[in-house]
């Protein structure tokens, strides 16, 4: 970046070309004052408070919006300068309220700072009697326009980083205010909570609802989806009082959603919360001490053979405490039973990408988003699971990217789309063959890229005469015509990233989905570059490093192979046990066989199972029949409250530990205060457990000792650690101390060495609509709720927006069937029935319905399908059978 040399106030300031002047003199640490400008927002000059002098100039400019150039000569406090921002302080503070010391923003107001700068301490023109509306809506912030000084920073962020729109600035003149459509109240709008606009707002015009100051704050990660967005939470007698983003993270830039700005601190301090060790005597959970709980679990759990006791980790959990606990199931349970939620979301990534690649991972990274020249996001709901990764992909489109939307129901993505291809559920394979195929018949794949750095694309190619358009079509319900659009425009526009999530990997055939998608990146040569991949959406904070850390049945850390003889010597000796080289059981076969009375025993750490997995009536049922259950949970579960002994584990913010988030970025997360009650944190209990038992080498005394070791066995993380990790994070592979981290995957060739290209079927799902269940079931999640609930239902504004499940079908579904927006309707599967209100949408298409999985009152999931992927075994949870029954309310 070229250096220009310019001078503000007879001072010499070197700035970076491309910066403004306003800019320029910040990083100078020269004030300018300026009530409008925000370094995520462009230039816009609205408040004329940055105005300046500059030599050779007419007028006074805006700093804001002046480009500095070499040799330019800028004054900033002429008599002039300073006489322009008194009038426009003066008329603004004419119509603001003057109640500083009471004023919730007193001392950090902006307005407040400028006019004490320009020495302003009375007002000047009379105050008028205009009184506007307070809009109290909104259950985490108020917009009080009283305050309001017409910056637009809180439009233009909902605009430029959100693009939302939820806001604008309505009418002209004196009559300008921040508005909704159609003057709603924000909580009736398409507001998403967000918090955007109310961070940047410079008085206290949006202000968050009982806020108070913080005494310090602690860096740390936000514990919901798995974009690992950064924030600091503020601390206040012990108590966590604020949370804002973090500018110096790299994967969210300082972004945060509504659940991650607003949905933390009340869950961790909730009532709710789990505080001692409970056990069960005569059938009722009663408190007890460590000592008796942990005793107890350590002789019950020795009590069984290895073939007859299973563990359950998980994504919620940090990599230290998951490495621990598959540590613990090998070497002292002497099982590899054991796995966790990634079968139930992207098992299929890590099997289906491993065999084209060699890496089942996201091949780049969150930012690299935004360098795409076409996007295409198939089986997504991206604004709604990883809504930050959802500002990167619209604000790409407002910069000329092309996006192609794959996606049976109207997503919100769909309004920035330039292609949506409304597929039927469970068909993708054949529309990404149907794609591929377009792009192989009109020439448009990328020869050189395939025959240097792939193999058995003929056969691949010989596989695409199955999928003549027209039977494509036939299949997947999209016209041949939109299909051989979206093929040129993937094909044409390079670099092109493909995302993806649970609407490809949760399928019967959720391998060859995923194999359909490596297939067509590797077509068009869109692997290894920035701006290109393939980028699986993990859905939990830690459901990659979950993965990572071997907390499944067949592999160790790092994805070595259990049934490999050399990598199981390593871990013997590393761990002094003798360890299994069979496979495990995965989460669904650990239920059926504790339902067939084979597993007697079982360890579940911070998972839910009686509402995320298929067939939950099942899942009921093989809980009932285990002889020992120990459930380790923040709160008691639905799942937890079955279990024998409750051990109380700790939330993120109370230990220390990392996280691996979808894009491999390992980053530290911290501890904020002191475990509430009598809980410990999770690496801990399981630490304890281990040694009542006789394991080795679970005498850590802090997880960083934890990371040193996973970094001796895990080759992808050998380069990492806390002390590394505490200047920013680190993407894996970082192999030694001095590796820098691999944003992008597959550079110069692929972790199996070629990309293998994988003829491939169309296979339908299992369950298909009949004439006694005529409609698909498809599952998906709110943006206001997260996964089972267990966390986001603890947040009363979280409940607020939504606190029940809605069944979404049709209109034309609603009025064959007599139903109206809000009947009580009964949905019926051959597993199951749930009740719940209709929402009659055209976002669900004819002949599909569609549910969360967030509500213990309506659980979805006793519906599902557990028909498993014969690879993956994930359970078919986006495709089954139903038929719906208005519920007749008596009169």
């Amino acid at each position: 970046m070229k250096i220009i040399r310019l001078t503000i106030n007879g001072q010499g300031v070197e700035a970076r070309q491309g910066m403004t002047v306003l800019e320029a003199a910040q990083e100078a640490g020269i004030y300018i004052p300026a009530l409008c400008s925000d370094p995520d927002l462009e230039p816009y000059g609205g408040c004329r408070l940055c105005v300046v002098e500059v030599e050779k100039m007419r007028g006074q400019p805006t700093a804001c919006t002046t480009l500095a150039t070499d040799g330019m000569v800028v004054h900033t406090e002429t008599p002039e300068v300073n006489r322009i921002r008194r009038n426009t302080v003066e008329l603004l503070i004419a119509d603001h309220p003057m109640d500083c010391l009471t004023c919730i923003k007193n001392q950090r107001c902006e307005l407040q700072k400028v006019a004490a700068y320009l020495s302003i301490s009375e007002r000047r023109f009379p105050r008028t009697d205009r009184s506007l509306p307070i809009d109290n809506s909104n259950p985490f912030f108020t917009l009080d326009r009283n305050y309001c000084i017409l910056c637009a920073k809180c439009v233009r962020a909902c605009d430029e980083i959100t693009v939302v729109n939820a806001i604008e600035i309505v009418d002209r003149g004196y009559e300008s205010r921040v508005s909704t459509f159609g003057d709603k109240p924000l909580f009736e709008s398409i507001c998403q909570s967000c918090g955007e606009c109310v961070v940047r707002c410079p008085v206290a015009a949006l202000v968050a609802k009982d806020a108070i100051q913080p005494m310090r704050e602690v860096e740390t990660i936000c514990p919901y989806c798995g974009v690992g967005c950064g924030m600091y939470l503020g601390i206040r007698d012990g108590r966590i009082v604020s949370v804002r983003g973090s500018r110096e993270n790299q994967a969210s830039n300082g972004r945060l959603c509504v659940k991650g700005r607003y949905g933390i601190a009340e869950f961790i301090h909730h009532p709710e919360r789990l505080s001692a060790p409970l056990i069960r005597r005569n059938g009722k959970l009663t408190e007890t001490s460590w000592d008796e709980a942990l005793g107890l679990v350590a002789s019950r759990l020795a009590s069984y053979s290895k073939d007859q006791v299973a563990v359950i980790s998980s994504a919620k959990c940090t990599n230290e405490e998951n490495y621990i606990i598959q540590k613990f199931t090998r070497a002292v349970l002497g099982t590899n039973n054991i796995d966790h939620c990634a079968r139930l979301c992207h098992a299929p990534s890590v099997a289906g990408l491993a065999q084209s690649f060699g890496s089942g991972a996201m091949t780049n990274s969150n930012s690299d988003i935004g360098d795409a020249a076409c996007i295409l996001a198939i089986g997504t709901n991206t604004t709604e699971t990883h809504p930050v990764i959802g500002f990167n992909v619209k604000k790409a489109t407002r910069k000329g990217t092309r996006l192609i939307v794959a996606n049976p129901r109207q997503i919100g993505l769909v309004r920035f789309a330039d292609v949506w291809l409304r597929q039927r559920p469970g068909t993708d394979v054949a529309l990404l063959m149907g794609i591929a195929k377009v792009i192989v018949d009109e020439g448009l794949h990328d020869s050189s890229f395939i025959s240097e750095r792939c193999e058995n694309f003929d056969a691949f190619k010989e596989s695409l005469k199955g999928f003549d358009l027209s039977l494509v079509e036939k299949i997947t319900g999209v016209p041949q015509n939109q299909i051989a659009e979206a093929a040129r425009l993937y094909a044409t526009n390079r670099p092109g990233a493909i995302l993806y999530s649970m609407g490809i990997t949760q399928h019967s055939h959720g391998t060859d989905n995923v194999i359909a998608i490596a297939n067509l990146a590797m077509l068009t040569g869109n692997i290894g570059k920035p701006g290109s991949g393939v980028n699986p959406l993990r859905g939990q904070n830690n459901v990659q490093g979950a993965c990572d850390m071997g907390a499944l049945p067949n592999v160790y850390s790092g994805y070595q192979p259990v049934s490999d003889p050399k990598v199981k010597e390593k871990f013997e000796s590393a761990w002094g046990s003798t360890l299994s080289p069979t496979a495990g059981l995965t989460i669904s076969e650990i239920f059926d066989a504790a339902y067939q009375g084979k597993l007697k025993a079982l360890y579940l750490v911070g998972e839910n199972p009686l509402l995320s997995e298929p067939d939950a009536s099942h899942v009921r049922e093989a809980l009932s029949r285990l002889d020992f259950f120990v459930a380790q949970d923040i709160f008691l579960s639905e799942s937890a409250e079955l279990a024998h002994v409750v051990l109380p584990g700790t939330t993120f913010a109370e230990k220390e530990g990392t996280f691996t988030n979808t894009e491999r970025r390992v980053q530290r997360v911290r501890k904020v205060i002191e475990p509430l009650g009598n809980s410990r944190a999770d690496w801990l209990i399981t630490c304890q457990i281990a040694q009542l038992m006789g394991g080795k080498d679970f005498d850590f005394e802090h997880p960083s000792q934890i990371m040193d070791e996973i970094a001796q066995l895990t080759p992808s993380y050998g380069g990492i650690s806390f002390e590394r990790l505490e200047t920013g994070g680190l993407q894996w592979p970082c192999p030694t101390k001095e590796h820098p981290g691999t944003p992008i995957l597959h550079t110069t060739k692929f972790t199996r060495g070629k990309g293998k290209f994988i003829p491939l079927e169309y296979k339908p799902s299992v369950e298909l609509p009949d004439d006694e269940y005529p409609l698909v079931l498809t599952t998906g999640r709110s943006i206001f709720q997260y996964h089972t609930g267990t966390m986001s239902r603890k947040v009363k504004g979280l409940n607020i927006f939504k606190n029940e499940e809605q069944v979404e079908l049709n209109p034309e579904d609603a009025r064959k069937l007599g139903i109206a927006d809000d009947d009580t309707i009964k949905v019926i599967s051959r597993r199951g029935e749930v009740t719940a209100k209709a929402r009659v949408t055209e976002a669900s298409p004819a002949g599909v319905v569609f549910m969360t999985f967030h509500f213990a009152e309506s659980p979805t999931n006793l519906l599902t399908n557990p028909a498993v992927d014969p690879i993956a075994k994930i359970p078919e949870l986006k495709v089954c059978a139903v038929r719906v029954e208005k519920i007749v309310q008596p009169s």
